[in-house]
């Protein structure tokens, strides 16, 4: 949670201007510069590839999960919340009879007596991110929400007293798995109370009057946008508590005018289509199907190879074609098992005679670090226009003790049995470790001891076409 001081900035449009809500919020810049603050590239450390220690480059491999490299699909999520924000704000500036009524009243009470400026008129919009787990989406929401602060402390506004001190821009909370709204009230509740640092707020006994208390403190803290991850958890069901739960988020858009963001696994698109009569509501603002990246993209070749500087095994390897491609291939494009991936190959040659990284070194740490789920993406095309920033440059001049060196890769990490000592077997070998329905891929479990029964059990093998005399004859490929 970042609270800041209000540092205020001149409005664009002339509707905001003067409303201290909009112009506390930071200025509007450039998208380069915006990806610039989005942008987390971790040192290298590039001389502690040539440490000594196999354990204190491996320590530094925990570094590549603090990466973060924005991708093509940041800025109309980031646009779509910065304007949905000010959207908000544009309808309850504080100086407005029209927001001074709009806070003495409940929504359902207020008088019929009009304001000078007009009565309160919400602009609360619905976005929606749907996506996959692993594909970016909590990563990319995290860095733009935190773009923005979450409570901003007033003083005055040039000169004028404001009768609130505190602003949250945003809160985050999660879609409750049972879809009761008592549970979604009283998380927003709290969510409030620790932005404003404040005492926990006895929630009210009824359900009515728990929706009234949330919509006076949501009036009085001027929330600007409310945001709720595991839409997922949202079912339908016959017993209506999803029905109730919608039309409670959708009395805040409609009445409070405070911005919805939903974030959710599939299928929640699908729920929407199909149970949802008002989806263009969740739609209004923003809607994103996210997905794994396709190979040759801006987005997967400026995060690959960003990704692959961070490399601390005694000999860097330069990132060819083949490499790319067999990472996206391992990873179907997602981010995340291809950080998992790579690091996890750079975990297992560490301390090895040769620590290059090869096409079976990936193999390996994508068996070993996405064993579950490796075969659960799925590619799709994303549209990029713009030019992603190349991040750090690192010095490659240690690829140079590589040509020295015409062993194979030896997988052999002394007194670890658990990681593979033959990484061109490292996936069948950790399927067989994971497996639970050993006893039925054994065709014959008493074969052994047929042939210690026999008279030449060596024969005996031999002619049951498990022996092999001659094995380099029999697997060469020529």
């Amino acid at each position: 949670m970042i609270t800041t001081k209000a540092i205020y900035h001149g409005a664009i449009l002339p509707e905001h201007q003067g409303n201290p809500l909009i112009e506390a919020l930071p200025p509007k810049l450039s998208w380069e510069e915006v990806m610039e603050v989005f942008s987390n590239y971790p040192d290298y450390a590039e001389d502690i590839a040539d440490h000594p220690d196999p354990l204190v480059r491996d320590e530094y491999l925990n570094r590549i999960e603090e990466l973060r490299q924005p991708l093509s699909e940041y800025e109309a999520c980031f646009r779509a919340i910065e304007r949905a924000i000010k959207k908000g704000y544009s309808a309850k500036n504080p100086f407005t009879p029209t927001t001074a009524q709009y806070l003495q009243y409940l929504v359902d009470e207020r008088p019929d007596v009009e304001p000078r400026t007009g009565f309160f008129k919400p602009k609360g919009e619905g976005l929606t991110l749907i996506g996959e787990s692993g594909v970016g989406k909590t990563s990319m929401l995290e860095q733009i929400l935190c773009y923005f602060p979450s409570v901003i402390e007033h003083d005055s506004y040039h000169g004028m007293n404001l009768e609130f001190k505190k602003q949250v821009v945003w809160i985050k909370v999660d879609c409750p798995s049972n879809s009761s709204v008592r549970d979604l009230c009283e998380e927003i509740l709290a969510s409030l109370d620790l932005s404003l640092d404040r005492e926990i707020t006895k929630p009210a006994g009824t359900i009515g009057a728990l929706i009234r208390q949330l919509e006076q403190n949501i009036k009085s803290s001027f929330l600007g946008m409310l945001v709720i991850d595991e839409m997922q958890n949202l079912q339908f069901k016959r017993t209506g508590g999803e029905n109730n739960l919608l039309k409670f988020l959708h009395r805040l858009v409609n009445k409070l005018g405070v911005p919805l963001f939903f974030v959710a696994n599939p299928p929640f698109d699908a729920t929407l289509i199909k149970e949802l009569k008002a989806a263009r509501r969740a739609e209004s603002g923003y809607h994103r199907n996210m997905s794994v990246l396709p190979k040759g993209s801006d987005s997967w070749e400026a995060f690959v190879e960003q990704l692959w500087k961070y490399q601390w095994t005694n000999i860097y390897t330069e990132l060819t074609e083949e490499l790319n491609l067999t990472l996206h291939q391992l990873s179907v494009g997602n981010v995340d098992m291809a950080s998992r991936t790579y690091r996890e190959a750079q975990r297992l040659v560490i301390g090895c005679v040769d620590e290059r990284l090869t096409v079976a070194t990936l193999e390996a740490g994508n068996a070993v670090a996405c064993g579950l789920s490796r075969q659960t993406g799925e590619v799709s095309k994303l549209k990029t226009k713009i030019a992603l920033p190349s991040g750090k440059q690192r010095r490659t001049q240690n690829t140079e003790k590589s040509s020295a060196m015409n062993v194979t890769v030896n997988v052999d990490k002394t007194g670890d049995i658990t990681k593979p000592q033959h990484p061109e077997f490292a996936v069948q070998i950790v399927e067989i470790l994971g497996a639970v329905d050993i006893s039925s891929r054994i065709v014959d479990p008493d074969l052994f001891q047929q042939a210690a029964d026999s008279d030449d059990p060596i024969d005996y093998l031999r002619t049951r076409g498990v022996l092999l005399d001659d094995p380099l004859a029999e697997l060469s490929y020529t």
